[in-house]
């Protein structure tokens, strides 16, 4: 049976889908390792490159939602779209949705924690973002767990939306992944 793919995202669509993707597993993985070392000057070091990377990440998303806003995503093959059960599509809805939703609450929560905990944020080791929130001990403590439920929601549900894109890929051979792939594709 051969399938038509359906028309894909823009170029710059794709690669800001994928410098994302990089970046928040990246990210994802770092901090998981990097609280898990003793306190130390090389830990602290790599608490500042994780916040650098928070706030790179939301730049990133602030630009991949801006652009989204202002470019349409194509849609899912009408045969596509009328083979999924509703709740596939309430799915595939409500798990973009929220990812979008955390890309930035997550870094913000992140950003909020540090300045309340009285550790500014210099990007790069150059610019000094202003404070998120004003130092205050007890809100740091309630945000730091805020900041690691949503990373841990996070990573849940970029880990589901790579398993429906490789169900798509490996079960349906739907050519649906087609569509967000770099390069071009037949």
């Amino acid at each position: 049976m051969s399938v038509t793919p359906s028309p894909r995202y823009t170029t710059t669509a794709i690669a800001l889908h994928w410098l994302l993707a990089v970046a928040l597993l990246g990210l994802l993985a770092f901090g998981w390792y990097m609280v898990g070392l003793p306190f130390s000057p090389t830990k602290l070091k790599y608490y500042n490159w994780h916040k650098w990377a928070g706030v790179t990440i939301l730049v990133l998303s602030a630009l991949r939602l801006l652009w989204r806003l202002t470019h349409r995503p194509p849609a899912l093959p009408a045969r596509m779209a009328a083979a999924m059960p509703r709740g596939q599509h309430v799915a595939h809805h409500g798990v973009h949705h929220l990812l979008y939703v955390l890309f930035f609450a997550v870094p913000l929560l992140g950003w909020a924690y540090s300045s309340a905990a009285g550790f500014p944020i210099v990007w790069l080791g150059m610019w000094q973002l202003p404070d998120f929130v004003s130092p205050s001990p007890e809100l740091a403590e309630a945000l730091k767990p805020w900041h690691m439920i949503a990373a841990y929601t996070l990573a849940a549900l970029v880990a589901l939306h790579i398993a429906a894109a490789l169900k798509h890929q490996l079960i349906d051979r739907d050519a649906l992944l087609r569509r967000m792939w770099p390069g071009r594709t037949a």
